[in-house]
C-alpha cells in the first residue's frame, strides 16, 4: 500500500506537492470533545513555515491552515479532521532546469526511476514542503498529550557540522529552544552554529546537523512488545522525516562503552512512593514499553542536497554534465526540523496511548 498514512488508531494522512495547489492531511481517529483552535494548529506551523529567518529558505509562504471537517464550535467531534493549507508562492520556472537532470544526492533519480515520471516542480511529495501537513496534525496530538495527561514533548538543535551543545537537556526549557533562530538552547553555541550557517550559505553550500528530542511525563506502560515497541516506532516515524539519515535511542552508541552494571538503570522509590530509576540510560524504555521515565532520542539530518555550487551529474539522456542549482533551499534543515520532530514524536505517542487504552480497558 502506499506510505502516505501514519498511525493505527490515531492515523494521519497527508496529502498534496511543493508546487500542487495545497498541502494537507485527514487526521482520524481523534477523541471527541478536545479544545483546538486555527491559532494554536498555526503557532506550530509557523515554526516550521519557510522565511521566517536568514538562516532558512528565502520562499514566503504563510502556511495559513484552514479546518474544513471535523471540529465544531472549537471541539474535536470525533469525526475525520480535514486541514489544508493552500500554496502561494510557487516559482515553477526555478525548476525547470532540474526536469532535465537528477540532482546529485537527492530523490528525482529514484522516483522517476520507480513511477516513470516526477514532479520536478519543488520535488513534489518528495519535497519537505509535506512535513507542513504533519506538523498541522501534530499539533492536534501534542495538545490533547499535554492537556490531558501531561505530556511535554520538546526538541532542540543539539549539533550543527562539528558545533555540538553539551547542555544538559533534562531541564531545557521552551523558552531557551525559541530564543534564537537557530533553536539551540545554549545561547553562545547558538552564535557559533548561526554563523556556520551563513558561512556555507554565501559559499552556496549546505550543512547538516543533530536534533536532540525528549518526551516527559509519559506514563508508563505505552509501546507494543516485539515489532510495535515504543522505540522502534519512533525510529520510523523520525527516520520517515526528509533529509534524515540516523536514529539514536536513549544511551545509543555510547551505551557500548558501558559494562552491564554501569549501564543498567537500577530501580528505586522516593519519597513520595513513585518508582524510579537513579540513571536513564535505557532512555525511558525497557523492553520497547514506556517505563515512565523521560524519553529522550537524537535525528541525523544531512546537508541539503540542493545547493548552488557546481556538482557533476547526469541527465535524462544518460549523458554526464554539470549542474548549478538556482532556486530557494535552506542551507540547513535544522531550525525547521525542529518543529517536525515535536511533531512526529506526537503523532507516534499519541497513537500508543490509544492502543493502550484500548487493549486495556
Amino acid at each position: 500500500m502506499p506510505g502516505n498514512t501514519f498511525g493505527q488508531l490515531f492515523r494521519v494522512t497527508t496529502f498534496g506537492e511543493s508546487h500542487g495547489g495545497c498541502v494537507g492531511c485527514v487526521v482520524d481517529g481523534c477523541p471527541p470533545g478536545l479544545s483546538i483552535s486555527v491559532g494554536e494548529i498555526q503557532k506550530e506551523l509557523d515554526r516550521r513555515k519557510p522565511g521566517q529567518s536568514a538562516i532558512t529558505s528565502p520562499r514566503k509562504e504563510e502556511d495559513e491552515i484552514e479546518i474544513l471537517s471535523g471540529i465544531f464550535e472549537g471541539k474535536t467531534t470525533g469525526t475525520p479532521i480535514l486541514l489544508l493549507a493552500k500554496n502561494k508562492d510557487m516559482k515553477p520556472e526555478d525548476y525547470s532546469e532540474l526536469s532535465k537532470l537528477y540532482r546529485p544526492g537527492h530523490a528525482d533519480y529514484t522516483f522517476e526511476k520507480k513511477y516513470g515520471l516526477r514532479d520536478p516542480r519543488g520535488s513534489g511529495r518528495a519535497s519537505a514542503r509535506e512535513t507542513l501537513a504533519r506538523v498541522a496534525a501534530g499539533a492536534i496530538a501534542k495538545k490533547f498529550l499535554k492537556e490531558k495527561l501531561g505530556i511535554e514533548i520538546l526538541s532542540f538543535v543539539e549539533q550543527v557540522g562539528e558545533i555540538k551543545t553539551n547542555i544538559d537537556f533534562n531541564h531545557v526549557t521552551s523558552e531557551q529552544i525559541e530564543s534564537n533562530e537557530i533553536r539551540c538552547p545554549d545561547i553562545d553555541i547558538a552564535g557559533q552554529m548561526i554563523s556556520l550557517i551563513e558561512k556555507v550559505r554565501d559559499e552556496g553550500d549546505s550543512v547538516g546537523g543533530v536534533v536532540r528530542g525528549i518526551i516527559k511525563n509519559v506514563p508508563v506502560g505505552l509501546g507494543e512488545p516485539v515489532f510495535d515497541k515504543l522505540p522502534a516506532d519512533l525510529s520510523k516515524a523520525m527516520m520517515s522525516i526528509n533529509a534524515t539519515k540516523g536514529f539514536e535511542f536513549g544511551s545509543g552508541f555510547e551505551g557500548v562503552k558501558k559494562k552491564g552494571s554501569e549501564h543498567n538503570d537500577e530501580f528505586e522509590v522516593d519519597e513520595k512512593g513513585n518508582v524510579k530509576t537513579k540513571t536513564n540510560n535505557a532512555g525511558g524504555t525497557l523492553g520497547g514499553i514506556s517505563d515512565g521515565q523521560p524519553i529522550y532520542f537524537r535525528v541525523a539530518f544531512k546537508p541539503v542536497s540542493t545547493i548552488k555550487k557546481k556538482q557533476k551529474t547526469i541527465n535524462r539522456n544518460n549523458q554526464n554534465v554539470e549542474l548549478e542549482a538556482s532556486g530557494r533551499h535552506d542551507p540547513c534543515v535544522l531550525p525547521r526540523a525542529v518543529p517536525i520532530v515535536d511533531a512526529m514524536a506526537a503523532l507516534t505517542v499519541m497513537d500508543h496511548y490509544l492502543r493502550h487504552k484500548a487493549q486495556n480497558l
